[in-house]
Order: structure tokens, then sequence, then C-alpha cells
């Protein structure tokens, strides 16, 4: 009964995408992150100098609208070449291939900053149920299964020893005008912060984040405490 009342309240949707998501695509490219990107270190030592920054950045619209490209989210985002490709027998699949894009991003001051950045691709299912009339997904379900999925897929990688320092989430909600270079904004707050990570900036002294960023004690007030999925509120999101 309990399976039944889930099921048709599509509690279990967006915590099955994230558990699949780990299972079969994080648990297996993470742990190679940073050794793709200290091979393509030593060949291109000045564009990836801040070792912090070494790890997949993996964003997660809450919007769930999603490109394959980059350059057409936001024109300071460049695609510069692909990482290191690990190449697994997979499921009956001889020699699937795992590899991971790096990008260039251009800051306020015309300077390049470079990272591994993707979107967080179960998103895309998301998106296309709240578009099909067999799923009847609504937008309002599909922002509280954005919410859902983003706090599992913390929650699992929190835990994962193989994971750890290899990752960086960043969720955020889109403003409602477009914003022609949004993404990048938001993308550079975050490897700013890595570079002061890095070089231990005094306590006090982070810069403070965007207007739009999301952080885990945000979402945290969304989701239930209960063993099984649930909905997430969205009153005052």
């Amino acid at each position: 009964e309990m399976s039944e009342m889930s099921e048709r309240s599509k509690q279990n949707v967006a915590h099955g995408l994230a558990w699949s998501y780990y299972i079969g695509y994080l648990k297996i490219v993470l742990p190679r992150v940073k050794k793709s990107m200290e091979e393509f270190s030593r060949a291109n030592p000045n564009l990836l100098a801040c070792r912090k920054t070494w790890k997949l950045h993996i964003l997660v619209p809450l919007s769930c609208e999603v490109y394959d490209e980059l350059e057409k989210a936001d024109s300071n985002i460049q695609y510069v070449t692909d990482l290191t490709e690990t190449t697994l027998a997979r499921a009956g699949t001889r020699k699937r291939v795992y590899k991971h894009s790096l990008y260039a991003i251009r800051d306020e001051e015309n300077q390049l900053w470079h990272c591994a950045v993707e979107y967080a691709t179960p998103l895309q299912s998301l998106y296309a149920m709240s578009q099909d009339e067999c799923a009847a997904f609504s937008r309002e379900e599909r922002l509280e299964q954005a919410k859902l999925f983003y706090r599992t897929l913390e929650e699992i990688l929190k835990g994962s020893k193989e994971c750890v320092d290899a990752y960086r989430l960043i969720a955020y909600e889109e403003p409602e005008e477009a914003e022609t270079h949004f993404l990048s904004r938001e993308l550079m707050w975050h490897l700013r912060q890595e570079h002061h990570e890095e070089i231990a900036v005094p306590e006090g002294s982070h810069p403070h984040p965007p207007c739009t960023a999301l952080d885990s004690a945000e979402l945290n007030l969304q989701i239930s405490v209960s063993d099984l999925p649930q909905p997430l509120r969205t009153d005052g999101f």
C-alpha cells in the first residue's frame, strides 16, 4: 500500500534518479577525475594552477533546463578540450568511454578560468517527464523533484569515500528575467571560492554567494526526515 501511494504521488522519481546517477556514473568517473586533471595540468601548467578546482563541477538548475552545449547557455563559457578518457566494459558494452570536457570561463575582468563542468544529466529526464502527457508530471512536481534530486545526491556523495573532494554540486535557480551571463557568474563565484580555500583566506573573508545560489541549509529545510522519499515543500522557496 505504501509503495502504491508513493508511486501515485511520484515520490520515488528523483530519489531513484539520484541513486542511478551515482551508481551508474559518478561512482565510476569521480575517483578518476583528479588523475585526469593532473595529467592535463602537467601538459598545460598555466591553465589549472589551482588544485582545488581539480574536480567535476556538476550543474543542477532547478528548472531542469539543460543545454547540450554550454556556449549556448552563456557565451562567456567556451569549450577547450576533453580530458583523458576512461574506457571500461559496462553492462555488455565493450570499451564504453567516459570523459569530461574542460571549459574556459571568462570573468568580468576578461580573465579566463578553467574547469571541468557538466550538467547533472538526470535533470533531462525530469524535464522530459514534465513535457510528456503519459508521465503527467507538472511543473510544480518537477521543481519539487529537482530539489529532492539535489538533496538526495548530496547526501549520497557525502557518504561516498571514493568521491571525496572530486566534485562540486552547483544548485541554482535561474532569474525570472533572462541574464546573458548568469551561468558564467555562477560558476565564477564557485571557482573563486575554491581558490580562496586553497590559499587559506582567514575566516570571515570569503566572498558572498550570489543571490541565486542555493546552499545546503536552505534546501535542507525543504526535505522531510522520513525514511521514504517525500515531496518537498515549495512554500517560501
